[in-house]
């Protein structure tokens, strides 16, 4: 896929792109509490602007692991008002939430994208996002939900298990009127899968490619990347998480969702270069 349809934007894929990640909530693993009031969450949208992110994801509810879902009221009061700034910013905006009515009020007041960790599985949800005209939609994978992805993750092998997922709900949103070209697929790092089983995703991330969307790496600060590192606290995960981007990049992926999006452009800006370098291979007869 070569771009992304959004509400407001028709966002070119040809470079990968950088999502910022704005936690409007006091509860978040890595930054919660940070940006949980309007104000400081839009000076975060706007610092991360200046340091080069090309999309700004807003999430009223953590879903770390264990964490209690939010009351529909208090995610609206948490990320409307920021949203309503947000817009104004000139780029696109994603809301991260899985509540329909969040979905409608989010897309009324302009938001170009909607992220869903239950890749529009609750009731109601397909309806909001396939009534809109062009909004764009991030579908990823979890196993079962937040509060008990960790307490039992999946077994053995993912990789088919997320594949096939991804593909059956991308021919469900089509199937309801919703374009191939708005669609983008999030392996789902961290939501219901071992050390193990998340760097298998990203060992054979190539392979989603085949389902025909582009692929949506969200690694930043996740706990896999503490294990390996033995780097305990998140918010002192950021090389080993701009590495995993880039890798993620280098398998495919056209978008990453960061904390440290200053170091993670710069580390782009680095793997461009020598792509442009890179000899091009013709086969001789």
């Amino acid at each position: 896929m070569k771009s992304w349809k959004t509400s407001r934007f028709e966002i070119d894929l040809l470079r990968p792109r950088v999502m910022g990640i704005v936690n409007v909530t006091p509860d978040s693993f890595s930054d919660g509490g940070t940006h949980d009031r309007p104000a400081s969450a839009l000076r975060h949208c706007e610092r991360l602007l200046e340091e080069g992110c090309d999309i700004l994801d807003l999430g009223g509810e953590s879903t770390r692991p264990g964490s209690p879902a939010v009351p529909l009221e208090e995610e609206l009061a948490r990320v409307m008002p920021v949203l309503k700034e947000a817009v104004r910013l000139g780029v696109p905006v994603s809301v991260d939430t899985y509540k329909p009515d969040v979905m409608r009020a989010a897309l009324d007041s302009g938001a170009d994208i909607i992220n869903d960790i239950w890749a529009l599985r609750q009731p109601g949800a397909l309806d909001v996002v396939a009534q809109h005209a062009s909004c764009g939609v991030c579908l990823m994978h979890m196993h079962r939900d937040p509060q008990t992805m960790q307490a039992a993750p999946m077994s053995d092998s993912v990789l088919a298990p997320v594949k096939a997922f991804l593909g059956e709900r991308s021919i469900t949103l089509q199937a309801n009127g919703v374009s191939a070209d708005r669609i983008v697929l999030d392996p789902g790092i961290g939501f219901g899968k071992t050390v193990a089983q998340n760097f298998e995703l990203l060992a054979r991330q190539a392979e989603l490619l085949s389902l025909n969307h582009a692929v949506l790496a969200g690694w930043s600060r996740k706990s896999s990347l503490g294990v390996v590192t033995g780097i305990g606290p998140a918010a002192e995960r950021a090389v080993p998480s701009v590495a995993a981007a880039l890798l993620a990049v280098d398998r495919g992926a056209r978008i990453v969702r960061v904390h440290d999006v200053a170091a993670t452009v710069a580390a782009l800006a680095v793997w461009q270069a020598m792509l442009e370098q890179r000899p091009t291979h013709t086969s001789e007869e």
